[in-house]
């Protein structure tokens, strides 16, 4: 009977051995796993990063070109708007540069390029006064704006070099 005893002991030992041995090989590819899936996040976020950064450096020329009045006013509202909504580390843009935002959700449904141009003349004066009225009267908001973007893309971009 203590052979038998001593089996059953040996045949434990070799079952607790052979599970803790695939427990530990569990925890390995867990371990693995994670590692894995935190490179992509990082992968992930820098690609978000480097997009950002490349959407901020266009927004900061475009920004220089309307404080310098190389770009009206009406066209680089339209373009910030579209760039700004792209952004993918950033959100809630529209409430910190309201102006901007504003002057473009006003014109956006505005006809451009060709279909501009197969406009009645009488369309066109209608949609030209319709902007030149909205830029007038969100003009000094709008300058504010492009002061207080810069300075944001400025900084913004700083910290996404930083964090790369």
């Amino acid at each position: 009977m203590s052979d038998t005893w001593l089996y059953a002991l040996a045949l434990a030992v070799i079952i607790i051995a052979t599970l803790a041995f695939y427990a530990g090989s569990l925890l390995r590819q867990v371990a693995k796993q994670k590692q894995s899936q935190q490179q992509a996040e990082l992968a992930h976020k820098s690609a978000l990063a480097g997009h950002d950064h490349k959407v901020l450096a266009s927004v900061l020329l475009i920004t220089r070109a309307m404080k310098e009045e190389q770009c009206d006013f009406s066209e680089g509202c339209w373009r910030l708007s579209v760039l700004l909504d792209s952004l993918k580390t950033t959100s809630e843009l529209d409430q910190q540069f309201p102006a901007i935002f504003k002057l473009y959700n006003e014109i956006k449904h505005h006809t451009i390029l060709d279909k501009r141009k197969e406009l009645p003349k009488k369309q066109r004066m209608k949609e030209d006064f319709q902007r030149m009225t909205i830029e007038q009267q969100l003009h000094e908001k709008i300058v504010t704006d492009l002061e207080l973007l810069q300075q944001y893309t400025t900084e913004r971009m700083s910290i996404l070099s930083t964090s790369s």
